[in-house]
């Protein structure tokens, strides 16, 4: 077995990881129960500490996959302890995605773990390693619209929900982003290794610069649209209507003041 060459302490659960944890379940706990004397800051704090908490699992969820798929380097490297600094850098990895979160309720992709892809054999093991990420990001997404699509709201409180259906809208656009096959993102990680060698050449200069190349689309109206459409569409499956999503973006961003709007059930 190849977890046989980490050590113990590789796969330690980190203490900001756990403290991560802990503001999430209070902050739910808060939002829950309305302990909170500002809502919107116990929503602001929920869906924080839960988003950074995804990142952190996305990119464990690569790296173990790398590990047993022949890449032994990655507990060494500290990527097994889930904690967020050590994904890259701080500030890209997870202060740009917070400010995303911020600015325009975007599930922006953030963090990396550098697999020694040498180690891997197979291409069917490569693909894996790159679709783990966003497929966590899916399994997440899964678990926070289940109260919708199993029509189990019955007693969840508003405000509970609508950070819920937040929640949920940044997992589906970090899950579809990512996927997307964009030199630099996973899903051109996993369409990679089956392209011939001449196409991957000729692509490979230009991975430090898709995911700006996909915000830089985003920017174009007719795009924006289509692409939250597409959000849209999947939420709205899953039972999340464009009032839960609304609601939850605006308590999220509590600077601005409640919206009486979303003071009324739907």
């Amino acid at each position: 077995m190849t977890t046989a060459t980490v050590r113990h302490s590789d796969r330690r659960i980190s203490p900001v990881f756990l403290g991560l944890l802990a503001v999430t379940a209070v902050t739910g706990w808060a939002t829950w129960t309305g302990f909170a004397a500002q809502p919107g800051v116990a929503v602001f704090l929920f869906v924080t500490a839960a988003w950074i908490v995804s990142l952190c699992l996305h990119e464990y969820a690569h790296a173990r996959t790398a590990l047993h798929s022949g890449d032994i380097t990655v507990g060494a490297k500290g990527y097994l302890t889930l904690n967020p600094l050590k994904y890259t850098h701080a500030l890209l990895s997870i202060v740009l995605p917070v400010v995303f979160l911020i600015m325009g309720g975007i599930g922006l992709p953030g963090g990396a773990v550098f697999i020694e892809r040498g180690r891997i054999r197979g291409r069917w093991r490569h693909s894996l390693v790159s679709a783990a990420g966003p497929l966590t990001n899916v399994l997440f997404a899964a678990v926070c619209t289940a109260p919708f699509w199993l029509h189990a709201l019955d007693g969840v409180p508003q405000d509970f929900r609508y950070a819920l259906a937040f929640l949920a809208l940044l997992q589906v656009t970090a899950a579809i982003l990512n996927f997307l096959p964009v030199p630099g993102l996973d899903g051109y990680g996993v369409v990679e290794p089956w392209l011939p060698y001449s196409v991957k050449r000729q692509v490979e200069p230009f991975a430090a610069f898709g995911l700006l190349f996909v915000f830089a689309l985003l920017w174009i109206p007719a795009v924006n649209n289509a692409f939250f459409d597409v959000i849209d569409t999947i939420l709205r499956g899953l039972g999340i209507d464009l009032f839960d999503q609304y609601c939850g973006h605006e308590l999220y961003r509590f600077w601005q003041g409640s919206n009486p709007y979303c003071s009324v059930s739907p």
